[in-house]
């Protein structure tokens, strides 16, 4: 049964969170789903992982070698065909429970300056532990990134 964390940025976007959990990820052995709502958002974050400060192999879904990627970049009505370890869940991009108990690890960034971000995280918060998934709350409030309880 997968487990999902919760990351409510307050100090930095996603964009300078995603490296590092991407690059953690790949070290892991893990493959990666990254889920975004919005085409333009992913081609994007396509730019970035191609153009940062380090490359991090990856593809946007519905390309010839999806199965092979070691993160694809999806919509979140595409399933994932590189059979991902984890998906990562950005702009409020829905995570089903069955969708989360399907992987092992779940990470859901959030904008806390956000009021409809925050509520949407809440809601799935709620989902997500009503169907059994465990769940993690991490905060950078305080200038790092720390579990809180």
């Amino acid at each position: 049964m997968g487990k999902a964390l919760f990351y409510h940025l307050t100090r930095s976007p996603a964009e300078a969170l995603l490296p590092v959990l991407l690059s953690k990820a790949l070290s892991a052995g893990w493959r990666v789903e990254l889920s975004a709502p919005d085409p333009d958002r992913l081609d994007r974050l396509d730019q970035q992982l191609w153009q940062g400060d380090g490359f991090l192999p990856h593809g946007l879904s519905g390309g010839p070698h999806d199965a092979r990627q070691p993160i694809l970049l999806t919509l979140p009505d595409q399933p994932a065909a590189n059979d991902p370890f984890c998906l990562m869940a950005l702009d409020g991009a829905p995570v089903a429970p069955d969708r989360a108990q399907a992987v092992q690890r779940t990470c859901i960034l959030f904008d806390g300056g956000d009021a409809q971000a925050l509520e949407r995280a809440r809601a799935q918060w709620r989902e997500l532990t009503a169907a059994g998934v465990e769940a993690e709350y991490w905060s950078e409030e305080s200038g790092k990134w720390e579990r809180k309880r």
